[in-house]
């Protein structure tokens, strides 16, 4: 069963028991999935997805007004969101959530039991944001609006951690940020991925000599911690088929980990599959590319992707 939240009262039921499907696209242009990075790292994540019709937010950890500026700018009102995502209960991840959805009252919040109580219980936000909650389940698909959903299990050191399968039509999006592993149900989902955001959190040699604690050095490296560059790019080798088109390094440490590390160990590993790899810059050469390749910046918003069928 598939729990529909397009309308935020009750899941919409047909005759026979099953869940209405969601309204598919009608013309070729209102195919367009969108696509955009609000920010991604310690200092606070969140990304939006959408169609023509409306999206939702992944993860809240940055502030709503720059949330709402960067959207805007993009040309999507904040009318268009429907709905919060929260990957995990961590600060970078929501510590801006009740705001964003008291500053935008027709959002809806959509997260598990355990992640909305470590939420309440680690961090002074109000109690309020009950108001606005459906509890998920993994495994349990649900949709908002076009896109049908299924959080999956991560392996982190949260209340509770899942990433998120995003479905529109025959496409996917899958977000998988904060875990140390990429195995089990994980590793079904991001092999689905036709989009994916994926975390390259350390460098381990940057991590080995750098300046944290052995303490804190010991938990990043951990299967429950982070994914470091070389994990992500031998997985990416071990799953890419011609599907996959897209792939954005996400969480990328300021201390341990830059960029330009990243990239080079996910190309190299690509490479040595035969791929040819963009860098999402839309050049002549980049549309050539079997795939394309983008770090995430941590700070900053990118550009709104467009992904056509």
């Amino acid at each position: 069963m598939t729990i529909d939240f397009s309308n935020p009262r009750l899941p919409e039921v047909t005759p026979t028991g099953g869940v209405k499907a969601a309204p598919q696209p009608e013309r070729e242009e209102d195919a367009r999935l969108y696509y955009m990075s609000l920010g991604s790292g310690s200092s606070g994540n969140a990304a939006y997805l959408g169609t023509a019709r409306g999206g939702i937010i992944i993860d809240a950890g940055i502030k709503h007004d720059k949330i709402e500026t960067a959207l805007r700018s993009a040309g999507i009102p904040m009318s268009r969101v429907k709905g919060l995502l929260l990957t995990h209960d961590h600060s970078d991840h929501v510590r801006y959530a009740y705001t964003l959805l008291r500053n935008n009252k027709h959002i809806r919040l959509f997260c598990t039991n355990r992640v909305l109580n470590g939420l309440l219980r680690r961090h002074n936000i109000s109690k309020r944001i009950k108001e606005y909650h459906y509890p998920i389940f993994k495994e349990i698909p649900f949709r908002i609006g076009d896109f049908e959903i299924t959080a999956f299990e991560v392996p982190h050191d949260g209340s509770d951690n899942m990433g998120f399968s995003v479905s529109y039509g025959t496409r996917r999006f899958v977000a998988a940020t904060d875990l140390g592993e990429v195995a089990g149900r994980a590793l079904f989902y991001i092999s689905q991925a036709n989009y994916l955001m994926i975390e390259a959190n350390y460098d381990a040699v940057m991590l080995r000599h750098g300046p944290y604690p052995e303490y804190l050095k010991a938990r990043i490296a951990t299967d429950h911690g982070h994914m470091d560059n070389a994990d992500t790019a031998a997985l990416l080798k071990a799953i890419h088929t011609p599907a996959l088109q897209y792939v954005f390094l996400c969480h990328l440490s300021h201390d341990n980990n830059t960029p330009e590390k990243a990239l080079t160990a996910v190309r190299s590993a690509l490479e040595e599959k035969g791929l040819k790899v963009g860098d999402c810059t839309m050049s002549f050469d980049d549309r050539a590319a079997d795939l394309h390749l983008m770090a995430l910046p941590r700070h900053d918003a990118t550009r709104l992707f467009v992904f056509r069928k």
